[in-house]
């Protein structure tokens, strides 16, 4: 299938997983993503090279080329290879590459159409620009952990929501910059950023709108009630989440579902400001009715009585569930993994990606021999300026 982002080029020059992350997205959607990693390898390889696990998910597609930019060599070859391609992503601390000669004003100086892509922490700016920040930082300084938790009671949760986040946030941005780009008659980029704090935004609007309206901080039954939703434990000790919202048709249904049509006109829950008032009484008689019959049987009620519900399916069950499949949501599995796609389709289709990933320093060569003479490459990689393919 041909794909909206063929022949755009990105030099990526990130670690660990929301600028990588991105970076993949952009290759299965198209783009030729060349990773810059140094001649360790980005240190997600966690010393398994290019099989571990997190380190495939987030960079197959790419190639890879090893460079020291601690040397002015490195960083010229860096420079060399800007006007090559359209983007340059990268998620390190503010200033690093500022440091090396390699911050957006110089790059974007060598190559004006270039879009210079930045995630960080905190933002270029600020109390809290310099330190460091992985994704439950992110997740933590957004106020994602208080409203995913009971007040008083902050606990680390499941998952990298804050690098996923970031992750996406650069794609979205990535894309409209360049669209920006092509409605430039002169074709000039620009700088995107983004950074941890800023993505998880996206995230929490809902919780920053409902302390507006409450004038009391979100936490995690905050939005319970406002929602009509309910996880409720089955006898099989599974469980199903109903979510009704507004809709006094769904509520009627669910009355009907669970043998208790006279709720429908109890003046407790006849209305969903009454039901909102209630939740907590009401809350109490499905979960005593759900308790008596297993998720598949209520999956089935509740399917035909048309109440929005779904169970609370595992990672695992996720995975091989037939909407995924008939979504084309996984890459087959390859040597015991299976790669996400991207969260998007053309044209009915989903972007396939490329299970390869390479070594670091697997490309060196055939990438910096774009703009160097081979006798050039090859004494840069004698001084040990560059690292040809090895395992970082």
């Amino acid at each position: 299938m041909t794909l909206p982002l063929d022949g755009i080029r990105i030099l990526e020059i990130g670690a660990y997983i929301a600028g990588p992350y991105a970076g993949a997205m952009l290759c299965a959607m198209g783009a030729e993503v060349v990773k810059v990693e140094p001649k360790g390898g980005d240190p997600f390889r966690r010393g398994a090279g290019n099989r571990d696990p997190y380190f495939r998910q987030y960079n197959a597609g790419k190639r890879s080329i090893a460079i020291d930019l601690k040397a002015p060599e490195g960083v010229a070859l860096v420079k060399a290879l800007l006007p090559g391609f359209d983007v340059l992503l990268e998620n390190n601390r503010p200033g690093a590459l500022d440091r090396l000669g390699l911050d957006a004003q110089t790059c974007r100086a060598i190559h004006p159409g270039l879009v210079y892509a930045s995630a960080s922490g905190f933002g270029d700016g600020g109390p809290l620009r310099d330190r460091p920040a992985y994704d439950s930082i992110g997740q933590t300084i957004s106020g994602f952990y208080s409203i995913m938790n009971d007040a008083g009671d902050a606990q680390m949760l499941g998952g990298a929501s804050a690098d996923l986040a970031t992750a996406m946030t650069t794609v979205m941005g990535v894309l409209a910059a360049l669209v920006g780009r092509s409605r430039n008659a002169d074709g000039t980029g620009s700088l995107m950023q983004t950074s941890l704090m800023e993505a998880m935004s996206g995230l929490t609007v809902d919780a920053v709108t409902s302390y507006y309206e409450h004038g009391v901080t979100p936490t995690r039954r905050s939005r319970h009630a406002q929602a009509q939703g309910y996880c409720l434990p089955t006898r099989d000790n599974g469980a199903i989440t109903v979510h009704m919202s507004v809709s006094d048709k769904f509520f009627q249904a669910i009355a009907g579902a669970i043998g208790r049509p006279e709720l429908a006109s109890d003046d407790r829950f006849a209305t969903y400001r009454a039901r909102l008032a209630n939740y907590l009484p009401l809350e109490a008689i499905f979960r005593e009715a759900f308790v008596k019959r297993t998720r598949d049987e209520w999956m089935k009620i509740l399917t035909e009585t048309d109440v929005p519900h779904a169970p609370v399916l595992t990672v695992e069950e996720v995975v091989h569930h037939p909407q995924t499949d008939w979504l084309g949501m996984m890459e087959p599995e390859d040597d015991g993994l299976a790669l996400v796609r991207p969260p998007v389709r053309f044209d009915g289709a989903r972007p396939p990606r490329d299970f390869r990933v390479p070594e670091a320093g697997e490309h060196t060569r055939e990438v910096a021999g774009a703009v160097l003479t081979a006798d050039e490459v090859e004494a840069l990689i004698g001084r040990g300026v560059l690292r040809v393919g090895g395992q970082g």
